[in-house]
């Protein structure tokens, strides 16, 4: 796909007459819109609808096509739109009781997503969150507020 106007890299995939309807698909997709690929990769293995399967194979493709086609790296990327448009519904007759019948509509939805390279600054904001010395920080800062607040009057006191 083409840079836009703002001069970010987007890439999409698409699948077509997934056999679940738009509005279950909806409901997977609010989860991960926004997210690191990473992130909702883990979110869908563990999101117990059926819909997620669909899902995470449209977000499987939509990562290898940037790193095939644009050389991205699939864990910088960033879930920038996520939707699932209606699909045709196949009509379907049930017999019932005296002759009548009921119709049954097993209704299908296209899923589309979008990834867009993550900004500059997340990602060195991850990046500190990994390094050695954030952690000591926390860790230092994290053993100062355990401490009780009476203890820390006393001190102030002697």
């Amino acid at each position: 796909m083409a840079a836009s106007a703002d001069d970010t890299m987007k890439v999409r995939a698409q699948a077509k007459w997934v056999r679940t309807s738009a509005r279950k698909a909806r409901l997977v997709l609010d989860h991960i819109r926004g997210r690191s690929v990473p992130e909702a990769r883990t979110i869908l293995a563990f999101t117990p609808r059926a819909a997620a399967t669909d899902i995470e194979r449209v977000l499987r493709s939509a990562v290898a096509n940037a790193e095939a086609n644009h050389g991205l790296d699939g864990d910088d990327l960033v879930i920038e739109a996520a939707y699932a448009d209606e699909g045709p519904t196949l009509k379907r007759w049930k017999p019932r009781a005296r002759g009548r019948v009921n119709r049954i509509r097993k209704r299908t939805c296209h899923v589309t997503v979008v990834l867009a390279p993550a900004a500059q600054e997340r990602l060195e904001g991850r990046r500190r969150q990994r390094s050695p010395k954030s952690t000591e920080k926390q860790t230092a800062e994290a053993a100062s507020a355990s401490k009780p607040k009476a203890a820390k009057r006393k001190e102030a006191v002697a």
